[in-house]
């Protein structure tokens, strides 16, 4: 499959956008039953929003942990192995102290295929 950057890019919606606030109430119900969660638990904003370019490769470490159970099922590996995984590929704060740390999300798909290659 070829590379096609007309998947990317920001919206011009802001906050007080119909249009985005239905898509976000959308994800977050998409994100719940995929993840078997119920409807008070918290996710965080990264799951159910979209960087302003699309292309960020990090998620939050709230966003993998909430997702453990079902990657872990997925890729029929148990979910402490897919916690080492998020932690071994878990990027510090950039400097030690901006931002808060990130899943990078290709490496850890790419530390997840050398385990279960035959899932796709």
């Amino acid at each position: 499959m070829a590379y096609d950057p007309t998947a990317s890019g920001g919206s011009n919606l802001g906050p007080t956008s119909q249009k985005l606030h239905d898509t976000i109430a959308q994800n977050l119900a998409s994100y719940r039953a995929q993840n078997g969660l119920i409807t008070n638990v918290v996710v965080p904003a990264d799951a159910v929003t979209a960087s302003a370019s699309g292309l960020d490769p990090h998620i939050s470490l709230r966003n993998a942990e909430l997702q453990t159970p079902r990657v872990a099922k997925a890729r029929g590996l148990s979910a402490d192995r897919v916690r080492a995984l998020i932690r071994a590929n878990t990027d510090a704060p950039s400097l030690g102290f901006l931002g808060e740390p990130g899943v990078n999300v290709l490496c850890l798909n790419l530390a997840l295929d050398a385990l279960s290659p035959s899932v796709k």
